[in-house]
């Protein structure tokens, strides 16, 4: 069965583009299958880091969003979707007026929506819109993105926690990796994998030291929450790792 998974928050510079590479290399480095989307028009991480899995898409474009659920139907696998900021509205009106959601049902399709918080009131009041939106007939993932704030408490206190709570919502904790490492990985266009084995991306030794040791901190999040979200690799799938 694939999923669709929906890599959002809404708000700009909460790092879900950073959570999308992490989810497009942990799939890599996990042998898992899966396709990606990248609909930020200007700057698209996936299509910059992770061109040789993703396809660019028009979200207020019917016929461009229609792609998500021809992939999903392909073979079981994974569909990574990065949302760029702003980009709710026409998301939502591709969902309600096809009525995805219970296509996807008939279909066999999960649908699986990625919030990313910073620490700020707005993103709490964005997924409190995402839970009253959408219910049950999705599947979440709350991602407390420690790159972005450091209190979380406001959430903690909050009445999207409690229904997170009451939903069984699953929840990461996405560790900070030092801003200066951050920006050269993002200076020499390498995935996550490249920047943390390689010395052609430009990084040192502590540097690539300081990557490996981040994406293992996500990498053990993700393991908490994979089983029933990822589609698992075929049997017969060698791992390549890289």
């Amino acid at each position: 069965m694939s999923k669709i998974h929906f890599v959002g928050g809404e708000k700009g510079g909460v790092g879900k583009s950073v959570l999308a590479r992490l989810l497009a290399q942990y799939h890599i480095d996990h042998g898992l299958p899966f396709a990606a989307f990248d609909t930020d028009r200007s700057h698209g991480a996936l299509l910059r880091f992770y061109a040789d899995y993703s396809r660019p898409m028009v979200l207020d474009d019917f016929e461009s969003t229609d792609q998500l659920m021809e992939a999903a139907l392909e073979t079981d696998r994974d569909i990574l979707v990065d949302l760029a900021a702003q980009t709710s509205l026409p998301l939502h009106r591709w969902i309600d007026q096809n009525d995805f959601l219970s296509l996807a049902n008939e279909e066999q399709v999960q649908v699986v929506f990625w919030h990313v918080l910073d620490d700020g009131a707005d993103a709490i009041a964005l997924l409190d819109n995402l839970f009253d939106r959408y219910g049950h007939a999705v599947a979440y993932v709350v991602v407390k993105n420690y790159g972005r704030g450091k209190n979380f408490s406001a959430y903690e206190a909050s009445r999207a926690r409690e229904t997170a709570q009451a939903m069984g919502v699953a929840a990461v904790d996405l560790p900070d990796l030092n801003a200066a490492t951050m920006r050269k990985i993002d200076h020499g266009s390498a995935s996550l994998w490249a920047a943390a084995h390689t010395k052609e991306t430009g990084l040192g030794l502590m540097d690539r030291q300081r990557v490996k040791v981040w994406k293992n901190r996500v990498y053990k999040q993700f393991d908490q929450v994979a089983e029933g979200l990822f589609t698992p690799a075929p049997a017969t799938e060698a791992l390549d790792g890289c």
